[in-house]
């Protein structure tokens, strides 16, 4: 069952204060906090284990190299790849789309060719497909979302032609909290040919994933917003597509062979490693999966949703609230504003009561152009969040509304 006090028990900076205020973290669409099994892992590696990976033939490299590529199957069996190769780590979710839009990109994008982003995007699945098509002289178009935040799947068929290549899109959006429709947009996507790029930054941490089920072309994460360290992510990618795919780096670790005539690359997936490896950051990835993995993503994604029913029904009754995104379907991401009040402003006086919200554009600026807005005051939960919490939200809004009446 879901025991909320040991959960909560399990992450030790839910327990400070913050101007003399219990800490309130609503900010989990921008990182997560860490559990002890995962901090106290991190300590065991640094104080055990800390060597160099691949490198070396002594006891403290092989046992280094055994607990990452360790954690690289438990990410394989997380998301459901076919093969532990299809599994590289990356620095983040960025770095992933970076690496796509590099490698895939240089390979197989032609002048002419189209990429289609949704409106809601993250700027991080943005800018590298603008990159790659001023390189290339490609064309990057943009689906359209309605005014609940949905991606108009009407205009997304009509975009769909031969001539698009690439499909990137957010599984959850993480400015208003849509879940999308992947498994559609993957399917219309493949009948005209074009390759499937999900962004799983915002998804991957709340409802089950299976990779081979979504037949996306890639699938990319971050670690730290599924609880485990800054600095790792993950890139899945089909085994025939990373095949194809030049190396996105040079380095130690990516080749079987240098000379200065000719070098020959490692096999998947060391072929996108270069140099050392963030091997603390995954096996801290490892540890936090098989956490979330303990309590169940089912017994997670069920609290969650009520956590959300709930904050959604609570904000309803704070005057002048108006929420930017009402979309039938959504992970626990609320986006609001309140009257006339600066999202910064806000934000500010909420953070003296103790409340950490997220306040701006979220990276994702097109969203509020789209809405005729600066900015939003945006609160996210995660399964350690409570309605108590949620309670002292509305009445920290409250607040804020009285001081500037």
């Amino acid at each position: 069952m879901f025991d909320i006090k040991k959960i909560r028990d399990d992450f030790p900076i839910l327990s400070r204060k913050v101007y003399g205020k219990n800490l309130i973290y609503l900010d989990n669409a921008a990182t997560t906090q860490k559990p002890l099994c995962v901090i106290e892992k991190i300590s065991e590696m640094y104080s055990s284990f800390n060597a160099n990976v691949h490198r070396a033939v002594h006891f403290l490299s092989d046992a280094s190299t055994n607990e990452y590529e360790a954690a690289r199957t438990v990410i394989k069996n997380f998301i459901n790849a076919e093969k532990s190769s299809e599994i590289i780590f990356t620095k983040g979710t960025t770095d992933a789309i970076n690496l796509v839009a590099f490698s895939y990109g240089e390979r197989f994008i032609e002048k002419g060719d189209v990429i289609l982003v949704a409106e809601s995007e993250h700027h991080s699945n943005i800018v590298p497909w603008q990159m790659l098509c001023q390189r290339k002289h490609a064309i990057l178009k943009s689906i359209p979302i309605n005014d609940k935040g949905e991606i108009d799947f009407d205009k997304y068929i009509e975009l769909l032609t031969e001539k698009v290549k690439i499909v990137a899109v957010a599984q959850v959006s993480n400015s208003l909290g849509t879940i999308n429709d992947i498994r559609k947009i993957i399917e219309k996507a493949h009948e005209f040919n074009a390759k499937v790029l999900i962004d799983g930054a915002q998804g991957v941490q709340h409802f089950k994933t299976d990779v081979q089920e979504l037949n996306c072309d890639f699938y990319v994460f971050s670690g730290h917003k599924i609880y485990a360290e800054t600095g790792i992510g993950v890139l899945y990618g089909k085994h025939e597509l990373l095949e194809q795919m030049p190396p996105y780096q040079g380095g130690g670790d990516m080749i079987k062979s240098v000379s200065f005539a000719k070098t020959e690359y490692a096999d998947l997936p060391l072929k996108f490693e270069a140099g050392t490896p963030n091997y603390m950051g995954a096996v801290s990835l490892g540890e936090a999966i098989k956490y979330i993995t303990q309590i169940d993503l089912e017994n997670i994604q069920t609290y969650e949703t009520e956590l959300a029913n709930y904050a959604e029904e609570k904000l309803e009754t704070v005057e002048n609230l108006k929420k930017i995104g009402t979309a039938a379907k959504k992970t626990g991401v609320v986006s609001f504003q309140l009257g006339n009040i600066h999202p910064y402003d806000a934000g500010m006086i909420l953070d003296k009561l103790g409340i950490a919200v997220r306040t701006g554009t979220h990276c994702a600026e097109p969203v509020m152009h789209h809405f005729g807005i600066l900015g939003t005051i945006r609160a996210s939960f995660a399964f350690y969040n409570t309605k108590e919490e949620i309670d002292e939200l509305c009445l920290g809004l409250l607040r804020v509304q009285k001081m500037f009446h």
